[in-house]
């Protein structure tokens, strides 16, 4: 199993700036893709950004240019920096992690528990 720990969300003014970090750590597994989402009150979650282990990297057209997605192979960390945030960012982020496990030799889909971001106008 993988656990994803996420911290640095919090209360941030528009036009501010916000870092995520979210760490994998668990039983022998291999990682793949990691990305985040975000879910907002009333709103389906949705792909905010992804990247694959060798470095590519796709955002939500509602962020690009203003997030940047960035991942730490050697301690399986993920990072998204937000920059020039809006009020319609605020909502609640998601971690993810596609792992493969040697012991079960399944893959799977693992998720953060989540982490508010509020900015104030």
């Amino acid at each position: 199993q993988v656990q994803l720990v996420e911290s640095g969300g919090g209360l941030v003014q528009a036009g501010g700036s916000l870092r995520l970090s979210c760490a994998a750590s668990g039983s022998i597994f291999s990682i793949s893709d990691m990305g985040w989402y975000r879910q907002a009150p009333g709103k389906q979650r949705e792909l905010v950004a992804d990247i694959t282990r060798g470095g590519s990297t796709n955002y939500g057209d509602s962020v690009k240019g203003r997030f940047t997605i960035s991942r730490d192979n050697a301690n399986n960390t993920v990072y998204l920096q937000m920059n020039s945030l809006k009020p319609e960012d605020t909502s609640v982020y998601y971690c993810n992690a596609d792992a493969w496990s040697v012991i079960t030799r399944t893959s799977r889909r693992y998720w953060g528990q989540g982490t508010q971001v509020t900015v104030s106008s």
